[in-house]
């Protein structure tokens, strides 16, 4: 073991490994798209009261176009963020895992983990977009680069959304990596989600590396599902311990309290009930329409600032880049799945403590 490298604390790998909700954090932004801290600070505070076990800052949901030297915001978010998250944590005294996206070849993802460990991240979040012809050898020489300065989360971005394939080959590589403590698997594709959990079976880790659903298209089911790559009795098992996602950055209470009802049927065991398979039918549904699926996910991020807006904690849909928005139809289809799926909404935890998060 390389004693120099900097290894994940105990406390928070025990924490990461039980399983939490991890919303990937929306930028808040004024109508001159100036950063708004009040209400940045608001959403923070939302997530954490909801019962999340962390929060990531600086990926695709908190835009990154932050990182343009012109906007200058990559700094300032995941500094306010820590700030709140750790004033947070000597409050209530339990720990949150505090995840910083990474981005960029090598020498950005480095200077940019470096800056999140100074800030008291504990986990990198590791893209590899910027890799879109890079070799398998090279993605591993950038993951063990970047695992040198902070331990990483490993992340299968779908392409649609600028990720590219990953196969099984790579994640067999990648699981390799001492410093990898868990694994975002967001590619929204079964076979591709499944190279990913058996490479890890085959490098006997999933003992030591957490498994965390970014399909949104599939949470719920991600999470039910034990999974083998064999028919033996006594074959290994692997299994989603918690999730890392964008639809997770709403309706964050109702999502905590899905995946303990999930933590305690894992706990408990028995008959997965017929209407937990149908809530997973109508979470996918409506996270169709959040995420705008039917225009290759073009208005995700609005789709995302409309439900936060409707219910008070973002003041409107701006965005970095002026041209994203809401896509046509997409307004009335939030509508729809608002007034089918109630029960999927926490609007009135939301009512009852916004004044509070906003001051």
């Amino acid at each position: 073991m390389n004693s120099q490298k900097p290894f994940l604390s105990e406390p928070i790998h025990r924490f990461l490994d039980d399983g939490v909700v991890i919303p990937a954090l929306p930028l808040a932004l004024t109508s001159a798209r100036q950063f708004d801290e009040t209400r940045q600070r608001a959403l923070l505070r939302y997530y954490m009261d909801a019962g999340s076990g962390g929060v990531a800052v600086g990926v695709h949901s908190t835009q990154f176009e932050i990182r343009d030297p012109e906007i200058g915001l990559f700094e300032p978010v995941l500094s306010l963020a820590a700030e709140e998250m750790k004033a947070y944590e000597a409050r209530m005294n339990r720990p949150l895992i505090k995840v910083a996206g990474v981005v960029g070849k090598s020498a950005q993802a480095v200077k940019e983990a470096e800056l999140a460990a100074e800030l008291g991240y504990d986990i990198a979040l590791v893209s590899l977009s910027a890799f879109k012809d890079g070799t398998n050898d090279h993605m591993i020489e950038h993951l063990n680069a970047v695992s040198d300065v902070m331990p990483i989360f490993g992340f299968y971005l779908q392409p649609s959304v600028g990720g590219r394939r990953l196969d099984y080959d790579f994640w067999r590589a990648a699981v390799e990596i001492e410093n990898l403590v868990a694994i975002k698997t967001a590619p929204f594709n079964r076979y591709d989600t499944l190279d990913v959990l058996r490479a890890v079976a085959d490098g006997n880790r999933q003992g030591s590396i957490a498994m965390y659903t970014g399909n949104d298209d599939n949470i719920l089911l991600d999470l039910l599902t034990p999974v083998r790559f064999s028919e033996e009795e006594d074959a290994p098992g692997i299994r989603f311990r918690g999730g890392l996602l964008g639809q997770w950055a709403v309706w964050t209470h109702q999502a905590v309290k899905d995946l303990e009802a999930i933590k305690d049927l894992r706990a408990h065991g028995g008959e997965i009930p017929i209407s937990l398979l149908t809530r997973a039918q109508q979470l996918t549904d409506a996270n169709a329409a959040i995420f705008d699926a039917g225009n290759s996910f073009s208005g995700c991020i609005p789709g995302i600032h409309e439900i936060l807006r409707r219910q008070g904690l973002l003041e409107g849909l701006w965005t970095l880049n002026p041209n994203e928005v809401l896509s046509p139809g997409q307004s009335e289809a939030l509508d729809r799945v608002c007034q089918a799926y109630p029960s999927l909404n926490d609007d009135e935890f939301v009512k009852e403590n916004l004044d509070r998060w906003l001051r």
